[in-house]
């Protein structure tokens, strides 16, 4: 299986989520989106793979966001995306893509609806919060 994610490494959450991923037993692509900011059609598809308008993944903290004034209803989509092409800062993270679909992974147990191996056992996250273990028939939190 064929995962990618659009990592940044200073994120606790992305840390976690990878460190979910290599749990499974998958090694993703890792694309550090703010070395390498996907293209403008790739940030399309993401956010329409996703089901989410592009408001919905914009980062408020540690942004430009309260400067750039992006919670004013004006910027429309286009425009939205156009913020997030010039400040890659402004995306959320991580973004997740397998085949079993495109997920923004907050929090990062979101990743496991993604994985060929759901069930990766006990995890600890950085923060000491531990994910049980799945359970076949359990349902995804």
């Amino acid at each position: 299986m064929t995962i990618t994610i659009y990592h940044n490494p200073d994120c606790g959450t992305s840390r976690n989520t990878l460190a979910m991923i290599r749990q499974s037993g998958e090694e993703p692509e890792i694309v550090e989106y703010l070395k390498t900011p996907p293209s403008r059609d790739t940030l399309i598809a993401l956010i329409a793979a996703m089901g989410i308008a592009p408001r919905a993944l914009l980062r408020e903290k540690g942004t430009p966001y309260a400067e750039l004034d992006l919670a004013n209803p004006k910027w429309g989509d286009d425009e939205l995306i156009d913020f997030m092409m010039a400040h890659p800062i402004l995306i959320n993270r991580p973004i997740v893509v397998s085949p079993k679909g495109v997920k923004l992974c907050r929090p990062s147990e979101a990743v496991l609806d993604l994985l060929a191996v759901a069930d990766i056992g006990r995890f600890v996250k950085e923060d000491g919060e531990v994910i049980p273990p799945r359970t076949p028939g359990a349902h995804a939190r």
